[in-house]
């Protein structure tokens, strides 16, 4: 009984150090001058004012669309750095298959680049194709253990990867696969993951904080950790129309948050896309990095391309997807996104659109929802894509 309470004071102490040092780690040490608040320059307006996108649709000297587009492309994939090498073959593989109500399941490896060959999930109609094909874009959610999970009911992995993905379907998703019900709807959907999500996470374990770490390590070899996920998505979109069930003319792409991001990324950096849709990431750099606001950058290096803003705004960069059609959809409710920032957003794309009559062709809707894409989005999103693919 002595021996048993003798360890038990000797733990309580133990606890008691433990919980002294853990304090003294947590205190931050702060002084009385400083340069930057709510992870902004203090001089943040300032830098602002001097944003003035000279390569913008209706800034910029080039008068002609055409050749705005293969400038303004031009200039943002080298602000994406050196890319990835291109795989020599993709030599895709069947790992898994299981059939599903309407369509068939597969879970599959390719090479998307020289470096990397990574698993996938493709859900593939029944019926005779070629079919329709979308190419679907998982969110960030500083949730980096799953990935292309979050877009399509996985199977054949450890019950906790189930446990999650389905947890986040329920979250943001309202319990629906995005993939799965595009599948049954009579689409191929592929879905992979980003890097640093999924498959291609950190081989210590899931760490938000070491995102950064990791982005600004790939920068000292001359690489951009954004411009990387940027090219894959290209990459796969690429693969996608090497498929024999995929009609290689009516490719998609859709997405909610960081995957709305790659979408219309996506849609305007590669001509293989030919209609996107994109929830709950539109906004202008003016309302996005804003102390008033109380609003910053969330994602880090997520949707960072190095001096790409001295030279085009977010929906100047989405406008290179003109004439083509896409749907964006944010929310009143979005905390992450000001409703006046969308706004904005949609007044520039619409008048690239419009430039090019092509203004039908470009839906910006606003709704009463919080950062999410719910079952009643998602109804929105089909009747999108059966109409335009």
């Amino acid at each position: 009984m002595i021996h048993f309470r003798r360890m038990t004071v000797a733990g309580m102490l133990m606890m008691a150090v433990m919980l002294s040092v853990s304090a003294q780690e947590k205190k931050v040490q702060k002084r009385d001058k400083f340069e930057y608040t709510f992870d902004l320059p203090v001089y943040v307006e300032q830098l602002k004012r001097e944003l003035t996108y000279p390569m913008a649709w209706g800034n910029s000297p080039i008068k002609n669309f055409d050749k705005w587009k293969a400038e303004a492309r031009k200039k943002v994939f080298e602000c994406m750095m050196t890319p990835p090498r291109p795989a020599a073959s993709f030599n895709m593989e069947v790992l898994a298959e299981e059939q599903r109500d309407g369509y068939k399941a597969q879970r599959i490896a390719f090479n998307v680049n020289e470096y990397a060959r990574v698993t996938a999930y493709l859900l593939i109609p029944d019926g005779k194709g070629p079919f329709p094909a979308i190419n679907a874009l998982h969110d960030h959610g500083a949730h980096l253990y799953i990935g292309k999970e979050k877009m399509i009911r996985p199977f054949g992995v450890e019950q906790e990867v189930l446990d999650d993905a389905q947890a986040w379907a329920d979250n943001l998703y309202d319990g629906q696969f995005v993939g799965d019900y595009l599948a049954k709807n009579g689409f191929v959907v592929f879905s992979m993951d980003a890097p640093l999500w999924g498959e291609r996470g950190r081989e210590e374990g899931v760490d938000r904080s070491k995102y950064d770490i990791i982005a600004g390590n790939m920068m000292m070899l001359g690489r951009d950790l954004c411009g990387f996920m940027h090219y894959d998505d290209i990459y796969s979109t690429d693969f996608m129309a090497t498929l024999p069930m995929v009609d290689r003319n009516r490719i998609g792409c859709l997405g909610c948050s960081m995957g709305a991001y790659r979408a219309w990324m996506l849609s305007a950096m590669t001509d293989r896309i030919k209609a996107g849709a994109s929830i709950c990431w539109m906004v202008t750099t003016d309302v996005q990095m804003s102390v008033a606001d109380g609003k910053r950058e969330y994602g880090g290096f997520a949707n960072c391309l190095p001096g790409l803003r001295q030279y085009l705004d977010y929906p100047h960069i989405a406008s290179l997807a003109c004439p083509k059609p896409m749907l964006f959809i944010n929310g009143t409710k979005d905390h992450l996104f000001p409703v006046r920032g969308v706004k904005a957003a949609f007044g520039i794309m619409h008048d690239a659109w419009k430039s090019q009559k092509a203004d039908n062709r470009l839906e910006t809707e606003i709704w009463e929802i919080p950062h999410s894409c719910g079952l009643k989005v998602q109804e929105r999103m089909l009747q999108f894509f059966k109409k335009n693919l």
